[in-house]
């Protein structure tokens, strides 16, 4: 490549395209953004109109996040195709602090202002040590990335298969209902046909026309309504601290900070995904880039009323879906979830589309990423090294824990919850003790082993 010619992830594409397909990157995050701002909502009590408030902040705050990420700012932000959204990860622990709250008859508005402070504290402790973490590169090698993103695609299947079930779990009603089944399995079909008979940008979009066919689907037997988009008002601004000042307690920053390493090493994988997808090395100087982003966007979720922030996987994966790797597409997203955030009646018409609807899609972009774990392990040498064999095949293990046995942790202590119910952690730290063990820790071997799963990748796009 010619030092004029500009790599497709710096590449500007024209207008019309890149608000489709920043709108086809919000669709496919907006069921995982909205997700946790309800689940902490509703355990505090909050009444509608509160809760509606915290969708709106965090669809603001991913917006504002999303930014700081794919646009960049001196020596912050990775400047690749990354959506931000709020992590799973600190679900558990925020709901641990509702229950202390509650017990102790605090105020809800008191409570939330303790999740806050931690969130605050925990993205200074992020920024701070985000050019530690970003040292570790050289502890993942492609043995140990390849099985990381492989995970990664597994543990988000879950989640796919659950949009296209129609419910988070089977003890939901309407889980599994056929007709949520056949709507999913038709954007599915949808979405294969336009890839395989479409050319150029409309095969680009093939995820967004799957999800739009399908809402309309959707609407047409009665699924989807617009009660909510007419009840919503035009424009509200997100203000800062809009339940009080945060509370700063030690036991819940510690909580939070420990979220912030899980999300850090999980950023690292997503960062790593990605430089495989798009053909751009992410070296120690971007990974810092990166991680302090994350840091960054989780200080901002404090203030804006919201929660700590990671890349969004089920986004990388559609990176993989669409081979498109400018990062200005998730620059327009990040314009479009700012405007969605200020402009709640849009936000709830997104909110409206059926979450079977995304469930085809889902199936799609998740296999990507699993998909890509595996061309990376393609480039691994097994014959010669069949240590690299029990790597895989026991860190994979370590990974299917939390998804098949989800209380296999449920006797050991409550506060070890978010390294423990994280499968992709769990076979993070099992594939990089077990390549230390196995392989040693050279840099200079990390960086050979690299270079021969790039170039056995490199056909990819």
């Amino acid at each position: 490549m010619s030092d004029n010619k500009v790599h497709p992830v710096d590449e500007m594409l024209p207008a019309p395209k890149l608000a489709a397909l920043g709108i086809q990157h919000v669709l496919v995050m907006y069921a995982g953004a909205v997700a946790v701002p309800l689940i902490i909502g509703r355990a505090l009590g909050l009444t509608p109109e509160q809760v509606a408030f915290l969708i709106n902040a965090d669809l603001f705050a991913c917006g504002l996040v999303t930014l700081v990420q794919a646009f960049g700012f001196p020596g912050v932000g990775i400047r690749m195709p990354v959506m931000m959204g709020v992590t799973f990860a600190s679900v558990a622990p925020m709901l641990a602090m509702i229950a202390a709250g509650k017990a102790a008859n605090a105020p809800a508005a008191q409570t939330l202002n303790t999740i806050y402070g931690s969130v605050i504290a925990a993205g200074v402790f992020g920024f701070v040590i985000s050019p530690f973490v970003s040292r570790m590169l050289r502890f993942f090698p492609p043995v140990v990335t390849g099985t990381i993103i492989l995970v990664i695609g597994i543990t988000l299947m879950r989640i796919g298969i659950s949009w296209a079930a129609g419910a988070p779990s089977d003890a939901m009603p309407g889980y599994g209902d056929p007709v949520h089944l056949a709507v999913a399995a038709f954007v599915l079909v949808v979405i294969l046909a336009i890839t395989k008979y479409a050319n150029g940008f409309l095969q680009n979009i093939a995820v967004l026309l799957g999800i739009v066919v399908g809402a309309i689907v959707a609407y047409l037997i009665g699924k989807m309504g617009f009660a909510k988009v007419e009840a919503a008002p035009w424009f509200a601004f997100v203000m800062p601290f809009q339940f009080g000042m945060p509370v700063f307690d030690p036991i819940s920053i510690l909580t939070m900070c420990l979220v912030m390493i899980v999300v850090m090493i999980e950023s690292t994988g997503m960062f790593l995904a990605l430089g495989a997808m798009t053909s751009r090395k992410v070296d120690q100087d971007a990974l810092t880039r990166g991680l302090r982003a994350d840091g960054i966007g989780t200080i901002i979720g404090g203030v804006f009323n919201t929660f700590p922030y990671t890349s969004f996987s089920q986004n990388v994966g559609l990176v993989g879906v669409t081979g498109v790797r400018s990062r200005w597409v998730c620059v327009a997203g990040g314009v479009i979830l700012i405007v969605l955030g200020l402009i709640p009646k849009l936000a709830q018409l997104v909110e409206s589309v059926p979450t079977f609807v995304l469930g085809g899609a889902g199936i799609v972009m998740f296999g990507m990423v699993a998909a890509t774990g595996v061309r990376i392990l393609s480039g691994v040498d097994f014959a010669k090294n069949r240590n690299n064999l029990f790597i895989v095949a026991i860190s994979i293990g370590f990974g299917m824990i939390p998804l098949v046995a989800p209380k296999f942790f449920h006797q050991l202590p409550k506060g070890l919850a978010p390294l423990l119910e994280s499968g992709i952690l769990l076979a993070a730290f099992a594939a990089v003790l077990l390549n230390a063990y196995f392989n040693g820790t050279s840099a200079t071997d990390a960086e050979k082993d690299a270079a021969e799963a790039s170039s056995a990748f490199s056909g990819g796009h």
